[in-house]
């Protein structure tokens, strides 16, 4: 799998990455969730997982030639806001190693990939009432 760097949010010690791929995904690196009450409120299917992002992480996603929009949550989401205005992204685990030696993954990070299409799903170009109203009010 070749992968295309398209950006990442640092802060001291952080590194969540977002990556595109050439096989139309997306890799996502954030910090891993541990059996917390988060964890715990998530269904992931074996041979899945779930990390915690930055939500300015997919504002890289312009590079990526999508368009400008708000990540909403839908129906049965990969993606969800948490109270402290973070995503956790749910998607099969990377596992690949040649994907894996192209990226500086610490041990409290992991790598998730999600289809191109259900992100692009997840993007409204301009945030309705009902968008705004589900952003104030946090998903868990």
């Amino acid at each position: 799998m070749k992968l295309r760097f398209l950006g990442k949010n640092s802060n001291v010690g952080d590194c969540p990455t977002l990556y595109a791929t050439d096989r139309d995904t997306y890799l996502v690196q954030g910090w891993r969730i541990y059996a917390n009450d988060l964890l715990m409120q998530l269904d992931v299917p074996e041979g899945q997982t779930a990390v915690e992002v930055p939500t300015e992480l997919f504002e890289h996603l312009e590079k990526d030639g999508l368009p400008s929009g708000e990540i909403r949550r839908l129906k049965d989401p990969i993606m969800i806001l948490t109270p402290g205005a973070t995503f956790v992204v749910q998607g099969q685990e990377v596992t690949d190693p040649e994907a894996l030696s192209q990226m500086d993954i610490p041990d409290y990070e992991t790598v998730v990939e999600v289809p191109r299409a259900a992100i692009i799903a997840l993007l409204v170009e301009e945030p309705r009432e009902a968008d705004l109203q589900r952003r104030a009010q946090p998903a868990l």
